[in-house]
């Protein structure tokens, strides 16, 4: 009777837990600022498949660029710096139950190129120095499956999602997505306090 009781109370928390996430989850998925980011899982280089999903719980930047279109290349110098500079920083994850903020370290770029050919892509990587280990492209240039989930038109386009996958921010390039990162970095140490 004890352990049914005990059964009955802790599915009831359970279901009351999923009610309170669900209303949380009530964010709507789509491309705009606020909304959730579609879901991506897409080919590596090497023919694993990652997913967008597997980097929840950091800061990511969802690029789009090939290895053809030269203002990508160019803003490939500016992604390897922040990249860098950013990559092991503490950001903002979510409060606990006690009022404290759980931060996750990290920034990563979660890089979809709309290359059609393989051996270009792997050697614009190369060339660029794009240190970073998730390269995603489904090889099919602007037919490319991603780029159509996220209305992509022109290149480079990125968004930059936060740790629970919400975009914060779109087309933050050099110094705007530094300084948006910074915010994002020291929105987290205030929160600490």
């Amino acid at each position: 009777m004890i352990k049914k009781l005990i059964g009955y109370v802790y599915l009831t928390l359970i279901l009351f837990g999923c009610a309170i996430n669900k209303e949380k989850k009530g964010l709507k998925i789509g491309t705009n600022v606020g909304e959730i980011a579609p879901e991506l899982a897409y080919p590596s280089i090497s023919g694993d498949t990652i997913s967008l999903n597997s980097l929840r719980g950091s800061v990511v930047l969802i690029d789009f660029w090939a290895s053809w279109c030269r203002p990508c290349r160019w803003e490939n110098r500016n992604l390897v710096k922040t990249y860098n500079t950013f990559k092991e920083k503490d950001f903002p994850n979510r409060v606990n139950w006690y009022g404290k903020v759980k931060t996750t370290k990290g920034f990563k770029i979660y890089s979809v190129s709309l290359d059609q050919n393989k051996v270009g892509w792997k050697r614009a990587i190369e060339q660029d120095k794009l240190n970073w280990t998730w390269h995603v492209s489904d090889l099919k240039g602007w037919r490319s499956a991603p780029a159509k989930s996220y209305n992509v038109s022109s290149i480079p386009t990125n968004y930059l999602i936060d740790a629970k996958g919400m975009i914060i921010g779109k087309n933050l390039r050099g110094k705007a997505l530094d300084k948006a990162l910074e915010k994002l970095s020291e929105k987290n140490k205030t929160e600490k306090k």
